[in-house]
């Protein structure tokens, strides 16, 4: 094999790694938090169903990528005249799940990794036990072309509050309402989650994990 021919085949490798870890979803606007959106008195109350519902998450580095869910806790909303107005959900940190992994090949480190329950790492990602949970509140919606909505609320995690807007499509079926998000991004440490970020930390060489953090949301909720 030539020199040629060979580094030829090693700049393939390498484009084609950077490509598997890029990551094309679009970040969501972040800006200061904003008061909470109001229904009106004749709305509609809808109780979310956790059990059908979930947080989807990826993280990105130099090496490849690592994903998985995180499940709800309880949320509820109001529906006037079919349109959602307003409403809120908990996000139980307790349950984040990594799904790319097999259990014993690095699963239940990477999960007690990001909650925080190895003893000095608790802060480095999410620190479970002194922030259970996360919350998301409406605080508005427009309607856009296509059937989608651009959703906005604030977004709490780990004490921190910022407002963020990404498109979402509703739907309706009977009592039954579906909110899924096109997936987003997120700056993590704009919420305190800095741990491998080249923003906070030096010589980190590739090493680091990447800032944006993608997001994606299912929810099913019922008329109550």
């Amino acid at each position: 094999m030539t020199k040629k021919i060979l580094n030829t085949l090693l700049l393939c490798i390498v484009i084609l790694s950077l490509t598997a870890c890029k990551n094309d979803a679009k970040e969501a606007n972040t800006s200061d938090a904003e008061a909470a959106a109001v229904s009106e008195s004749t709305s509609e109350k809808y109780t979310v169903n956790v059990a059908e519902s979930s947080v989807n998450w990826k993280g990105f580095k130099p090496t490849g990528t690592h994903e998985g869910h995180i499940t709800l806790e309880n949320g509820v909303f109001q529906i006037n005249d079919g349109k959602l107005q307003s409403g809120t959900f908990l996000i139980d940190m307790n349950s984040i799940t990594v799904t790319d992994l097999e259990a014993g090949d690095g699963k239940e480190d990477l999960e007690a990794h990001l909650k925080g329950t190895v003893e000095g790492k608790e802060d480095h990602f999410f620190d479970v036990k002194k922030f259970p949970t996360a919350a998301f509140e409406i605080t508005g919606t427009e309607s856009l072309a296509a059937g989608k909505t651009r959703l906005s609320g604030n977004l709490s995690i780990k004490g921190q509050k910022h407002n963020i807007t990404f498109p979402v499509t509703i739907t309706n079926s009977g009592d039954d309402m579906k909110i899924v998000s096109d997936p987003f991004t997120i700056d993590r440490t704009k919420w305190n989650v800095n741990y491998g970020s080249k923003s906070i930390f030096d010589n980190l060489g590739d090493r680091f994990i990447n800032d944006d953090m993608e997001i994606s949301i299912q929810i099913v909720a019922k008329k109550s």
